[in-house]
């Protein structure tokens, strides 16, 4: 099994790195983590293409309402366009509705008509291509951040790899998304809602893997790859409440390359 892992042409792509420091209060879920672009503009002389996006942005919005995570495709022949959208396990309907909502506008507003476009907020993200766009391997890093601060001694390095050990085992048995704490130590982890379990973990190891080793000893960080992300942040003070039950305590939201 495992996942795809065709040649990807990355002069395709236009990367835009945003960075946002989000207080400890609620999260904004629409807050733009990064968004990933095609260089290349489809033709739409007809206005083929033009509806056949409207069409499933239109059926991704309404099925927001009552899934987390959707995926289908609309039109014909090489207007065909595959899309899908996913929020994070933990919010309620009503906020995965509203995150998604937001997506076609600004995936219209930041990308414009291009083949194919990701856009991921800290609540969900929305990705379309156009049939015959090369696909790339579930691994591939699409963006990283690293909090600033570093924490030098007090058993932060080991106690941080054992909160991620635990939401690497969690994210498996969790099919998928799995958040929890671990002495001062909030983490999350995450699948795209198509892939399997044994991929899934796969998929948030190499993320564990590349957080330990892009990040160091710092504070927070959140590694995405094409399939899976993963997020943790240490508070000294202890994990702090949060007035929404699906907030991440993560304080670093960045945006990087899509693909």
């Amino acid at each position: 099994m495992g996942f795809p892992s065709k040649p990807f042409f990355c002069s395709l792509f236009l990367s835009t790195f945003l960075f946002v420091s989000l207080s400890q209060s609620a999260p904004d879920y629409s807050t733009l983590i990064y968004k990933g672009c095609a260089k290349q503009a489809f033709q739409d002389p007809n206005g083929v293409y033009s509806q056949a996006i409207s069409a499933l942005f239109g059926s991704l919005v309404s099925q927001s309402t009552k899934t987390k995570f959707f995926k289908t495709t609309t039109g014909t022949g090489q207007t065909t366009i595959t899309g899908l959208f996913q929020c994070r396990g933990d919010l309620s309907n009503t906020d995965c509705y509203n995150c998604v909502s937001k997506l076609p506008i600004l995936t219209d507003k930041l990308c414009g008509k291009t083949i194919a476009a990701r856009i991921q907020l800290y609540g969900c993200y929305i990705l379309y291509e156009v049939a015959g766009f090369a696909q790339i391997s579930g691994m591939e890093m699409l963006y990283k951040t690293c909090g600033a601060k570093n924490v030098a001694g007090s058993g932060y390095e080991e106690r941080r790899d054992t909160a991620l050990s635990v939401m690497q085992n969690g994210v498996v048995s969790g099919h998928g998304f799995y958040a929890t704490n671990y002495q001062s130590v909030y983490v999350l982890g995450q699948c795209e809602g198509d892939v399997g379990d044994s991929d899934c973990g796969e998929c948030v190891k190499t993320a564990v893997q590349k957080a330990q080793v892009e990040c160091g000893n710092a504070i927070s960080g959140q590694i995405y790859l094409h399939k899976c992300f993963i997020s943790y942040s240490y508070y000294a003070n202890g994990v702090p409440r949060r007035s929404s039950s699906s907030s991440s305590s993560s304080n670093s939201i960045s945006s990087g390359s899509m693909y």
